[in-house]
């Protein structure tokens, strides 16, 4: 009785001390990482508090509005865009780790069998549709105007020799249609919930040098703050790098 007492106490002097971060973030693999550094921070008196997402709108906004603290789910391309388009300021406090675009086909095994007229989706967002057919046009499948420009539309094809016929749907929904299309463009985030392999099922995947890396966002008013720095620090130890090369992989990248 006494040492349950003991422990009682702890837990109570823990809640009544503890700074709690509510961090919103995609299941796979954002939310999986945010829970194996769960305990870590719980030693810093840090109480992390996960709330899934599976839009890339919502977990913005909301933090922008202040009902969340941070979200990891995206890239830096994505949040400048965000915050262009919707007025907000959010800024990121650090990388975490680099999810490659891959595309995908439930009927054909390389990209050179894509018939003339093959159906093709991509993402329906400005920079990962535009970072889609940047992976297309890089693989020989259309030309671009600029094939440097992260926010390339289906406007911006000026060849597309085998007449592929593009949809934009938004990139969550990508996995469920793949048997419905000839080729979809997805992230690796999506990928991984379909349970796809993109070191394996993607007929062509990014490489380590893209600049789509999965970064930690939060509020300007908040970037310096005890919890969102504790945050950091444990996402960037030699742990979370294992933990990430051993349970993905391959497929997700430390970027730190």
């Amino acid at each position: 009785m006494k040492k349950l007492l003991v422990a009682f106490a702890a837990v109570a002097a823990f809640s009544a001390h503890a700074e709690t971060i509510t961090v919103a973030a995609s299941p796979v693999p954002h939310a999986e990482i945010l829970e194996f550094v769960k305990p870590a921070l719980a030693k810093e008196g840090v109480d992390l508090q996960v709330k899934v997402f599976t839009d890339y709108v919502q977990p913005n906004v909301q933090v922008a509005e202040k009902r969340l603290d941070a979200n990891f789910f995206q890239h830096q391309p994505y949040l400048d865009e965000f915050n262009k388009a919707k007025g907000t300021h959010l800024v990121s406090v650090g990388a975490v780790h680099l999810e490659p675009l891959g595309a995908y086909s439930s009927k054909y095994k390389k990209l050179d069998e894509l018939p003339s007229g093959a159906n093709v989706v991509i993402p329906n967002d400005a920079t990962n549709g535009g970072r889609a057919l940047l992976l297309l046009a890089k693989n020989g499948l259309i030309t671009l105007k600029d094939p440097t420009n992260i926010l390339s539309t289906i406007k911006d094809i000026t060849a597309n020799p085998k007449s592929l016929k593009f949809r934009e749907l938004e990139a969550a929904t990508l996995p469920r249609v793949l048997t419905q299309v000839d080729l979809a463009l997805i992230n690796t985030n999506y990928a991984l919930e379909a349970k796809l392999d993109p070191s394996k099922d993607a007929l062509v995947i990014e490489g380590s040098d893209s600049p789509y890396v999965n970064i930690l966002v939060t509020r300007e008013d908040n970037k310096d703050s005890d919890a969102v720095k504790k945050l950091v620090a444990a996402l960037h130890t030699p742990e979370v790098k294992q933990f990430i090369e051993e349970k993905y992989k391959g497929a997700i990248k430390p970027a730190f």
